[in-house]
């Protein structure tokens, strides 16, 4: 005789399957959002704005893993640090992994449409095509990295629509700042399954890189700082608390190339897991200059 189901069990196999317990994947994400919505309105955007971002930016995150497991499950099973995700291993059917990620996207949506804003909805449209495209890249295009952060970047231009309604010329400017993001903490990622990504033929931008990895990632780094220091600096000409979150952000960028100058896995993991304090040092930044 079976054992009844157990629906505690199969919760967490849905929490493991969105990494509910490794936040660090949605808050790289989140800040620099949240630092354009800053910036589009000009200081605090509203409760109602802030909660819509939030909680979209965290479930269209969640979605998007649940669209790269399905994808990835034959590459994960090779990996070492995948192999036991719980569509690669099995705990979970494909069916049941798009289903839900098709219930996140879907309340994500349904928070957007909260905004009443057409240009918000036009833009979540190529947004989350992208990042259903995504995990595919990397079976032909060598820096997947860059499709990633056009995916995690479409948070920008969106928090600009729902602001102003229009798509000024900074919003772009930010959005190729968050590009050149995610292809530094990304790369930072893939050296960490380097050796894993070459035995089964997938691309990446670590792979691409080859020894040029370490110093590609601290230019991208710098890319996005400057972009963003820029921008900043339109708002808050000489702001010190501008200045000085921007300053943490780069002694930050400088801790990451003493973790991955050596390439080690654990140096390359422990420099993307912390990634997201970069972006945080950014955005109180923003915040406190613009209060």
């Amino acid at each position: 005789m079976n054992p009844p189901p157990n629906p505690s069990g199969k919760l967490l196999l849905y929490l493991d399957l969105i990494r509910w317990n490794r936040p660090a994947g949605w808050l790289v994400l989140l800040w620099p959002t949240l630092g354009a919505l800053w910036l589009a309105a000009g200081g605090f955007p509203g409760w109602h704005l802030l909660v819509v971002f939030v909680l979209g930016t965290v479930l269209m995150r969640s979605a998007g893993c649940c669209i790269n497991d399905v994808a990835d499950q034959r590459f994960d099973l090779h990996v070492k640090r995948t192999a036991c995700r719980p569509v690669t291993s099995g705990q979970l059917s494909v069916p049941e992994a798009l289903a839900v990620g098709a219930v996140l996207a879907l309340v994500s949506l349904a928070l957007a449409l909260t905004l009443r804003n057409g240009l918000v909805i036009a833009l979540s449209v190529p947004a989350l095509l992208v990042t259903i495209v995504y995990p595919f890249t990397k079976r032909f295009f060598s820096m997947p990295q860059a499709v990633l952060g056009v995916a995690f970047g479409f948070g920008i231009p969106i928090a600009y629509a729902a602001v102003q309604d229009r798509l000024p010329l900074e919003a772009l400017w930010l959005f190729l700042g968050k590009i050149a993001l995610v292809l530094a903490y990304d790369t930072e990622y893939a050296m960490v399954d380097r050796d894993d990504d070459l035995k089964i033929g997938i691309k990446t931008s670590a792979i691409t890189l080859g020894r040029a990895d370490t110093v590609a990632v601290m230019v991208f780094f710098l890319l996005y700082l400057s972009v963003w220091l820029w921008i900043g600096l339109r708002h808050a000409a000489g702001s010190p608390t501008l200045l000085l979150g921007f300053a943490v952000a780069l002694a930050q960028v400088a801790w990451h190339f003493t973790l991955i100058r050596t390439r080690t896995r654990q140096g390359c993991f422990t420099a993307f897991s912390q990634s997201h304090w970069i972006g945080c040092a950014v955005f109180v930044g923003i915040v406190l200059s613009l209060w």
